[in-house]
């Protein structure tokens, strides 16, 4: 049986191109995540309901009904 640890395996150093491509991709992920998060959090805790806006995201009371002035 072969000495070391991993059976006489050497494992190659990666290039200086995918270590950067991997760190930026890793990050990328973990902003994404930590965005969704933040916009998201509380839905996938439970903590509210995807079908309760209270208001959010340019609600108007009228929707879409004309006013008393016509307008929309």
């Amino acid at each position: 049986m072969p000495a070391g640890p991993f059976g006489g395996f050497v494992v190659p150093k990666p290039q200086m191109a995918y270590r950067v491509l991997s760190k930026t991709l890793g990050a990328t992920l973990w902003f994404w995540m930590m965005y969704r998060m933040k916009e998201d959090g509380a839905v996938a805790f439970g903590l509210r309901h995807p079908w309760d806006h209270h208001g959010e995201h340019g609600d108007h009371s009228n929707h879409g009904h004309k006013d008393e002035s016509g307008d929309h």
